[in-house]
């Protein structure tokens, strides 16, 4: 990153310095040779120069800090204990439900989970749909948007994590998870078997 921003700073003073030459020559009507180029900075340009040249390098400073993500905070995030519930009789694949803070100043995305008790997790979301509106759809969705300094909470009428189980569980195992996010990495986080409300 430092010979990126070697490399602007160079061609910044190059330009810098073209343009003082012009503006030199110019005002004096000639083409000056270097002793006058230096004996008409320091009267006329220089007090000039000089804030131009730090604008300019803390200018491209920043745009290189910017590009290389490390404006701002990053996104911290925290995943509170989930619930699992426990499989239907005769099911193999039961819901997940866990809470999401997200306590940085950068947006963040859950983008998989995985468990060493399950063989496959999919995130979905529920929505409202038919005729009464009534009806509730569930679709496979990539990820799940993490606000900074909000939070998640996943539910069943909202955003769950449908598990396919290895091995039948009872009320009060628990479960390993890695959360997977976009910026934040994984994350370790544990689920309670319990029974469905209701």
């Amino acid at each position: 990153m430092s010979g990126l921003l070697r490399k602007m700073d160079r061609a910044v003073r190059r330009t810098v310095h073209r343009a003082v030459y012009r503006a030199v020559t110019a005002a004096e009507g000639r083409m000056p040779g270097r002793r006058s180029l230096r004996d008409g900075l320091p009267g006329v340009l220089l007090p000039v120069l000089v804030p131009v040249m730090a604008c300019l390098t803390m200018l491209v400073g920043l745009t290189a800090w910017t590009k290389a993500g490390a404006a701002g905070s990053p996104a911290r995030i925290d995943v509170g204990v989930g619930r699992v519930l426990v499989p239907q009789a005769g099911k193999e694949h039961t819901a997940a439900f866990f809470r999401i803070a997200n306590t940085g100043d950068s947006d963040d995305q859950l983008v998989s989970v995985t468990s060493p008790a399950a063989d496959g997790i999919v995130l979905n979301r529920h929505e409202r749909g038919g005729e009464a509106g009534d009806a509730v759809r569930a679709r496979a969705v990539p990820s799940a948007n993490i606000p900074a300094g909000d939070f998640l909470v996943m539910t069943p009428a909202t955003l769950d994590l449908t598990i396919r189980v290895k091995a039948r569980h009872r009320v009060g195992d628990v479960i390993p998870f890695v959360l997977h996010f976009r910026r934040s990495g994984a994350v370790d986080a544990v689920a309670f078997v319990v029974r469905p409300a209701g």
